[in-house]
């Protein structure tokens, strides 16, 4: 079998095991049928997320242009605090800015390399905490707005990582944390803004990857610099497939590449 397509994140499902699905354009790819299956991987092209044209990616699956252009590449995206709708001022496209960012948010807590705090919008929980290979979570606060997500997080980070180590959390070198004492223990530094937004009584979630062998020493595939590569499928945890040779390939970070995937 052989399907073609650009790359876009895997769509997750939250099930017993975390269900991941590849959106190839005329096929979904059930990836968790796979695992224990032989795949080539191959780079074909580019192709922008945005404009749809064969142009180099820059960041995020977008071209220079489009990147630098669009509302939903804005620097509010990587940095809530940044988020200026709820003051009703514009930054590349006021309609596009209020419609995300006046969604509530959750500001939370992640184990998946080591305890880090996040932000996300509501509805991508639990998606959110699958993509970064978290095997566990918390909500801290839920706020009706994405600046005060990002002051939150700002606040929050002095005291806590912000970020994965993505080695660490492919080779599941990881220890459960009380994320329940780490919310209590952070309620002291949430901003006074957001104090009111505080979630008090909630349990952790678990989350359960389908990975039949983790790498020791996971190196990375750059199919730009090796555009053919071929491996046996054992896991797939957080946007990366796992292989057996311990290969692991970060479907995330290679959006806009169109690819074959030949079984």
């Amino acid at each position: 079998m052989k399907y073609q397509g650009v790359l876009k994140k895997m769509m997750t499902e939250n099930a017993e095991e975390i269900q991941y699905y590849l959106d190839m354009k005329t096929d979904f790819i059930n990836m968790n049928q796979l695992i224990n299956k032989d795949l080539t991987l191959s780079f074909v092209t580019y192709e922008c997320l945005n404009c749809g044209l064969e142009k180099k990616i820059y960041r995020q699956g977008f071209c220079k242009s489009c990147f630098f252009e669009i509302p939903n590449a804005a620097d509010w995206i990587m940095k809530p605090e940044l988020s200026k709708a709820h003051l009703g001022i514009e930054d590349r496209d006021l309609a596009y800015e209020q419609s995300v960012q006046l969604k509530p948010h959750i500001v939370y807590l992640a184990n998946s390399s080591n305890v880090k705090v996040g932000v996300t919008r509501k509805q991508q929980v639990p998606t959110r905490w699958i993509d970064q290979g978290a095997h566990e979570a918390i909500e801290i606060v839920e706020v009706p707005n994405r600046y005060l997500a990002g002051i939150t997080e700002v606040a929050l980070k002095e005291h806590v990582a912000d970020k994965t180590n993505w080695r660490k959390m492919l080779k599941n070198d990881i220890e459960d944390e009380n994320l329940v004492e780490w919310r209590d223990k952070l309620k002291q530094f949430i901003p006074e803004e957001a104090k009111a937004y505080f979630i008090e009584n909630n349990t952790e979630t678990n989350l359960n990857f389908p990975v039949v062998k983790y790498p020791l020493k996971p190196k990375s595939l750059n199919l730009l610099k090796t555009p053919t590569y071929s491996g046996k499928l054992v896991g797939v945890k957080g946007q990366y497939l796992i292989f057996e040779d311990e290969t692991v390939f970060n479907v995330r970070s290679n959006e806009g590449l169109v690819v074959s995937i030949e079984i």
